[in-house]
């Protein structure tokens, strides 16, 4: 039986590939984008990403079944705490590239309302984040079938309600994803070595690279910095969120670079050979 209702808080490439498979595979009878400018919603309409839109989150909110808040990480602490306030029954998780910091700051945030003498902290929260997506963003960009084959990582707590984890992870295996249960912690320090580092590398690299050479530059570059033209703002909150996980990668990285550094540094072949035998045996593990 479809949802009568899924609100997305954000419609842009993530928040409107959410809102396309739930058209395209009939899992929901309403879709509302939720967002602040109507310019950026009526791309999202067009699209077909959603069936109506509003600025108004109260509105869009109500009567929704599922919430999936699509913004900028450094938003969707105080988001989540707005649509809890409104819609109580809600599922409510998010997309977020960080984990911990978000689900503290929901507690936090919730629990200052406590004291404030409102309602209790949100327990029909729990934090999600699909591993996909581009360094383009907008809701131009979305697909249907992003998420079809893709990993999301669900990230429960101890007290995440019963019945919680299953709900939220039949959604995102309803759009064709796969999912992964993880600890916010835990979620943290695996993508700060797979996720935010690289982000990081690929811009220091595109950074160091003379502009007079670019002309130079082939496909081997381009794919290796291709992440590093997105959105500039949106990846430093993501990297101050998870400041102590990408400093304990990239540390790591340092260490495996002197090793490089050294090898060449010394003309000693051997070294070079096996260090870049033990990067490719990593790297084949994955495939394509």
């Amino acid at each position: 039986m479809p949802l009568k209702r899924v609100a997305i808080v954000g419609v842009g490439l993530i928040g409107g590939s959410v809102g396309l498979a739930l058209r395209e595979r009939r899992l929901a009878e309403d879709v509302v984008g939720i967002g602040r400018r109507s310019v950026s919603l009526e791309k999202a309409k067009r699209r077909g990403a959603v069936d109506w839109t509003t600025t108004n989150l109260v509105e869009g909110v109500t009567d929704a079944e599922v919430v999936i808040v699509c913004t900028p990480v450094a938003a969707i602490a105080d988001t989540v705490a707005a649509v809890a306030n409104t819609a109580p029954r809600a599922t409510i998780t998010d997309a977020g590239s960080t984990k911990a910091e978000i689900c503290r700051e929901v507690r936090r945030v919730m629990s200052a309302e406590v004291v404030g003498g409102t309602r209790p902290p949100a327990p029909r929260f729990i934090g999600s984040h699909p591993l996909a997506g581009d360094h383009r963003t907008g809701p131009e960009y979305a697909r249907a079938d992003l998420l079809e084959g893709r990993v999301v990582v669900v990230t429960p707590e101890d007290s995440t309600l019963p019945g919680l984890v299953e709900r939220i992870s039949d959604f995102w295996a309803s759009l064709g994803a796969s999912v992964e249960l993880l600890s916010p912690e835990e979620h943290d320090r695996a993508l700060a070595a797979t996720s935010h580092l690289p982000h990081l590398i690929a811009a220091a690299l595109a950074a160091s690279t003379p502009e007079e050479w670019l002309r130079l530059a082939a496909r081997g570059w381009g794919d290796t910095t291709r992440i590093a033209a997105a959105d500039s703002q949106l990846w430093t909150q993501i990297f101050l969120q998870n400041r102590t996980a990408v400093l304990d990668a990239l540390r790591r990285f340092e260490h495996r670079l002197s090793v490089f550094d050294e090898a060449l540094a010394d003309g000693d072949a051997a070294a070079l050979a096996t260090a870049l035998q033990e990067a490719k045996r990593i790297r084949d593990a994955v495939g394509d």
